[in-house]
């Protein structure tokens, strides 16, 4: 299910993540829920919602690194 705004995110999302990230995870999630919907375009087994939360976390780290202190911090 797509994420309207960031309100909506997983707590686990909200918790960790700055703002600008949780930005970036909701487009990319949001994008990816859209792009994968058919099962053909998944590799392996994956569900839909897996494949959109692989592909948000990816986005994530493009931009973001968790530091010594285990917060997520822009790179």
């Amino acid at each position: 299910m797509p994420y309207e705004n960031k309100q909506d995110l997983p707590v686990a999302v909200k918790n960790n993540l700055p703002s600008h990230a949780q930005d970036i995870f909701k487009e990319a999630f949001n994008s990816a829920w859209d792009e994968y919907k058919d099962k053909e375009d998944r590799r392996g087994n994956d569900s839909r919602e897996e494949v959109a939360f692989k592909v948000a976390w990816a986005a994530v780290k493009e931009k973001y690194h968790k530091n010594a202190d285990d917060k997520w911090v822009k790179k």
